[in-house]
């Protein structure tokens, strides 16, 4: 069963997210712009989406790349959506090299959003961590 999770259009042209296929995990972000196409390089750049959400508390929502845009060298960052948060989701676009430009135009899809439960953990203080064969091995540790 779903749950409803409101979303508020702040502006004309303003797209409610959308899940491309049924077996997706994520859903589509979109740009909604005002004037002129924002031009996206290595300095990271603010793309507006013209919607604002309440997200249920319970629930983790998080913004992430999309694989078309990384193909072509323009990423987002990872984004958490609080459930206290009622302002426009704003997507955070940068590129990965210098030689690499660019236009994200209105109507765009710039990122995907992805909704999960969260878990209710507690933090306990310990001397000791159970051993692993990993132990405090760190990145890059399991594989060559």
């Amino acid at each position: 069963m779903s749950e409803p999770v409101q979303v508020r259009l702040l502006r004309p042209g303003a797209k409610m997210p959308f899940r491309a296929s049924a077996a997706a995990s994520g859903y589509d972000l979109y740009a909604c712009i005002e004037g002129p196409p924002i031009v996206v390089g290595q300095q990271p750049v603010l793309v507006p989406t013209g919607v604002a959400m309440a997200v249920p508390e319970g629930l983790d929502a998080q913004i992430r790349p999309r694989s078309g845009l990384a193909r072509q060298g323009i990423l987002c960052t990872f984004g958490t959506l609080d459930a206290d948060y009622r302002g426009e989701l704003m997507v955070t676009l940068y590129a990965i090299a210098p030689d690499i430009e660019h236009a994200i135009h209105d109507g765009d899809r710039i990122a995907q959003l992805v909704i999960t439960r969260l878990a209710d953990v507690t933090f306990e203080e310990a001397e000791v961590l159970g051993a692993t064969a990993r132990g405090g091995g760190g990145h890059g540790s399991t594989g060559r």
